[in-house]
C-alpha cells in the first residue's frame, strides 16, 4: 500500500491551522473542479485527491491518528526501511470483511482511495478466510464548491445555474448572504454505495469586494462628493445606493469627512431580509473649477469678510 502525504497534495505544511487547510481546499478545489475542466482525468483525479485530503485533515480524530502514523512512516523511512516492508497492521481498519469481487464497486471513480479505507475504515483487507463477508451501504462524501458573488447578488439574492455530470443544477442564493455562507444543496455530492445515501453539495460563498460600497456585517459604507455651497448653506443631495439613489439632507456648514447615516439602507439580514442595516456616508468636498473673474471677486470678498 502507498503511503498519501496529504499535507503535500493540499501544499500546506504539516504546522497548518484549520484554516490554512481550508483556505488551501478551497483553492485547489475551485482550480480543479471538473466543472471547470470537462473531461480532464488528471484535474479529476487532483480534484478526488483534494477531497480525500481535506476529509483527513480538516477532522481532528482522524488527523491525529494520520500524524501519528506520518511520524511513524518518516522514522521508518530515515532508518533505511526497504519500500513494502512497512508494518500496516497497526494502523489499518479490520472491523468489516468485503468479497473480492466488490472491490470495483467499492473503489469506483469518486471512492476513496486504497490507503484511505485501510487507515480510516470503511473497507476491510478482504482476506480469504477472515470472516463472513457482507456489503455495508455507505453513504457517499459530501463535496464543498466555492463560488464567488458580486455584492448587488448578495443584497438582491439571485439564482445560479451549475452544472454537475452534463446537468444542470439551480439553486437559490438568498439575500443578505456573507463571505463563508454555505447553501446545502442536499443529494447532490457523491454517490452512495451499496444501497448508501448521496452525500451533500455545500457551495460556500466568497462575496466580492464592490467599488462603490464596503460592508461591515450588515451595514454599508460609501463616500459622496457634495458641492461646496451644499456644504456651506445645507441642502438636499442624491446619494447612490444599491438600491437606487436616495435624496438625504445635509445640514448648513457640514465638514468633510463627516458621516451621514441612512437608516434602512444597507444590506438585508440574511435571516430576515425585512430587516436592513445602514448606510453610512462620509461626506467629499467637491470644489468649483475653472472660476471666471467675477466669482473669484466674490470669493475674494468672502475671505475679507472672514479675516
Amino acid at each position: 500500500m502507498e503511503y498519501k502525504d496529504y499535507y503535500q497534495i493540499l501544499g500546506v505544511p504539516r504546522t497548518a491551522t484549520q484554516d490554512d487547510i481550508k483556505k488551501a481546499y478551497r483553492k485547489l478545489a475551485r482550480q480543479y473542479h471538473p466543472d471547470n475542466n470537462p473531461g480532464d482525468k488528471q484535474a479529476e483525479a487532483k480534484f478526488k485527491e483534494a477531497n480525500e485530503a481535506n476529509e483527513v485533515l480538516s477532522d481532528p480524530q482522524k488527523r491525529q491518528k494520520y500524524d501519528a502514523l506520518g511520524s511513524q512512516w518518516q522514522q521508518y523511512q530515515r532508518t533505511g526501511g526497504r519500500p513494502g516492508g512497512f508494518d500496516w497492521n497497526q494502523w489499518t481498519t479490520q472491523t468489516q470483511s468485503y468479497d473480492v469481487n466488490d472491490l470495483n464497486d467499492l473503489f469506483g471513480d469518486g471512492g476513496f482511495s486504497d490507503f484511505f479505507t485501510r487507515i480510516f475504515g470503511g473497507v476491510g483487507s478482504g482476506r480469504p478466510g477472515g470472516g463472513s463477508t457482507h456489503r455495508v451501504a455507505t453513504r457517499g462524501r459530501d463535496y464543498e464548491q466555492p463560488i464567488e458573488i458580486p455584492l448587488r447578488d448578495a443584497f438582491t439574492g439571485t439564482t445560479l445555474t451549475l452544472q454537475k455530470d452534463g446537468q444542470k443544477l439551480e439553486v437559490k442564493v438568498p439575500a443578505g448572504v456573507r463571505t463563508g455562507s454555505k447553501i446545502r444543496m442536499s443529494g447532490q455530492g457523491e454517490a452512495g454505495r451499496q444501497g448508501g445515501g448521496a452525500g451533500d453539495l455545500y457551495l460556500t460563498i466568497t462575496v466580492q469586494p464592490d467599488p462603490h460600497f464596503e460592508r461591515d456585517g450588515d451595514d454599508l459604507k460609501t463616500e459622496s462628493a457634495v458641492d461646496l455651497y451644499t456644504l456651506i448653506l445645507g441642502g438636499e443631495v442624491m446619494v447612490k445606493t444599491l438600491s437606487g439613489q436616495v435624496s438625504t439632507k445635509v445640514p448648513p456648514e457640514t465638514q468633510p469627512g463627516r458621516i451621514i447615516r441612512l437608516h434602512g439602507q444597507g444590506m438585508p439580514n440574511l435571516r430576515d431580509p425585512k430587516q436592513r442595516g445602514d448606510l453610512y456616508v462620509k461626506v467629499q468636498a467637491k470644489f468649483p473649477q475653472h472660476l471666471n473673474s467675477e466669482e473669484k471677486k466674490l470669493f475674494e470678498q468672502l475671505a475679507k469678510l472672514r479675516k
